[in-house]
């Protein structure tokens, strides 16, 4: 809740592509979260309108947003800690996470927010997903133990660290 930016533009489904568009432009961002009801059920980024519209030779005029959008959207609640969101969004490599609140959007929290108030968070995230780390596995891992630095063929999961065996406390 303390990173997220509260009201993030916002769009229904059945809004042209034109229309979003325009709106990104003249607002600054990169994306608009696509409501129905208060509740996120998809968002459009730069991303798809070049990549579903643009490539395609697809009139914006003629088409909606919830024809492009990515879904289904992953989201957070507003409790939940900077790492939690940081793991959300390395594991399914995303750049924005509407928080919702009991059904609602309340904010959105975005990979620079994230990296603006810890920048080594996203780097650790992504490689605990680059070795599988989410998963409970019993095996180790290689990389950096982020107790000490020095590199190991033998990390385990420690809490929420990857550490080497002189620094395992389990």
């Amino acid at each position: 809740m303390e990173i997220m930016t509260q009201e993030p533009i916002t769009a229904p489904p059945e809004m042209t592509l034109d229309r979003a568009s325009a709106i990104m432009r003249d607002r600054g961002v990169g994306s608009v979260i696509v409501v129905d009801r208060h509740m996120p059920v998809g968002i459009l980024t730069e991303r798809d309108i070049v990549t579903k519209a643009c490539a395609d030779d697809r009139a914006p005029s003629s088409m909606t947003i919830g024809e492009i959008m990515s879904a289904p959207v992953t989201v957070i609640g507003p409790d939940d800690d900077v790492e939690e969101a940081a793991r959300k969004m390395s594991a399914g490599r995303i750049r924005r996470l509407p928080v919702v609140q009991k059904g609602k959007l309340v904010g959105v929290v975005t990979e620079n927010d994230i990296l603006r108030l810890l920048p080594h968070l996203v780097e650790l995230t992504r490689e605990w997903a680059r070795t599988g780390m989410y998963e409970e596995g019993p095996g180790p891992v290689e990389g950096h133990c982020d107790v000490c630095g020095v590199y190991s063929k033998e990390l385990f999961r420690d809490g929420k660290l990857l550490v080497c065996p002189d620094h395992r406390t389990g």
